[in-house]
């Protein structure tokens, strides 16, 4: 079956297949937005190549979809391409999986899911590190604690970003922060809460951030209370915080185009540091009663455990195991689906000890 790598040339779209090529399997087509790159890397492989951008005309993006399978899209900002190319996709009927992380992104495809059933077409958002993981520990939980009215995840970890990654965050931070309340998306300044979080290898402070569970975990639990937080230095968190007064300025398009300038000299981890890094997860479900379950998760450094999620789910997507509609990946596959990959150590939900006071959201 054929199948696009939109974004082929980009740092995960070069994790990816490498990949692909290593364990032999379907050879992609690559595309992206400029030409050169996108040529290079393909007559390097022996592969085909198209070249279009998500900026183009709604019929020019089609005819780079012609005789296509699914698309793995993974260029960002997903803020400015994901919806050209899910559009194409539905008019298409082509299947449509994406790597973001953006909450808006992630609704918006969730949403989606109407048009998808009646175009026949799966569309599976964040099938890499954000949200794989993070969405099967949400299902997890949200299984061994049905009552559940209040869902934590948070995540610790020792790699670095990518420029794709960074140029994603900055786009991000006039937005501010964002939670999950009484089951509507609800805006918050930066930083707004933090919290002691008992990873298996230390316990860490974190601060809370619009990660992208904040709308997939809803989807995939229905728990209507959800806050992610990240694990960051006291001084990152007070920056974050600070960043409440200049927000609107954050937004300026100059303002932007200086900080995404900043973020192409971001290169992402080596491959020594993605051998070497772990990423850990913890959430936790509590009902009104107070009843409480945590569950803990580690997995590769997360570049790497998005090259091994993401063709996992096209795989499965290309075999006609995903019903038509809009996914999480735990809806797709499973709450279990994140143990079927490598390197992935899951410690199953528990009953924890009460918690003091100074660890209270």
């Amino acid at each position: 079956m054929s199948w696009l790598l939109y974004g082929a040339y980009g740092y995960t779209g070069k994790l990816i297949l490498e990949q692909v090529l290593a364990e032999g399997g379907e050879r992609p087509i690559l595309a992206g937005r400029r030409e050169g790159p996108t040529r290079e890397l393909a007559e390097a492989h022996g592969l085909e190549w198209r070249q279009f951008t998500l900026g183009d005309d709604r019929a020019r993006i089609e005819r780079g979809l012609e005789g296509v399978e699914a698309v793995l899209h993974c260029a960002g900002p997903f803020s400015a391409t994901s919806a050209p190319m899910v559009a194409a996709c539905l008019a298409r009927r082509v299947h449509y999986l994406d790597i973001t992380g953006e909450l808006g992104v992630i609704e918006a495809v969730l949403r989606s899911s109407p048009q998808a059933q009646a175009a026949g077409v799966a569309l599976l958002p964040g099938v890499g590190f954000d949200v794989v993981p993070s969405d099967c520990l949400a299902a997890t939980l949200g299984e061994a604690l049905p009552e559940a009215v209040r869902l934590e995840l948070a995540f610790k970890s020792d790699g670095s970003a990518s420029r794709g990654t960074t140029k994603s965050m900055i786009e991000g931070l006039p937005e501010g922060g964002c939670v999950r309340k009484d089951g509507k998306l609800t805006r918050v300044r930066p930083g707004h809460r933090t919290r002691v979080v008992p990873f298996r290898r230390g316990a860490t402070r974190c601060v809370a951030i619009p990660w992208g569970d904040v709308s997939s975990a809803y989807y995939s639990t229905g728990i209507p209370n959800i806050t992610v937080y990240m694990a960051q230095p006291d001084s990152v968190i007070a920056g974050m915080r600070v960043l409440s007064l200049v927000r609107p300025a954050l937004a300026l398009s100059f303002v932007q185009r200086g900080l995404k300038r900043l973020a192409d000299s971001v290169e992402g981890p080596d491959s020594a540091a993605r051998e070497r890094c772990r990423t850990q997860l913890w959430g936790r479900v509590e009902d009104r009663w107070g009843d409480a379950r945590e569950a803990q998760l580690e997995v590769r450094e997360g570049y790497s455990f998005t090259a091994d999620a993401a063709l996992a789910c096209l795989e499965r997507v290309l075999a006609g195991a995903v019903p038509p509609g809009a996914w999480t990946p735990s809806q797709a596959f499973g709450a279990s689906f994140v143990t079927e990959l490598p390197d992935v150590d899951l410690l199953p939900p528990f009953r924890p000890e009460p918690r003091s006071e100074k660890d209270r959201p």
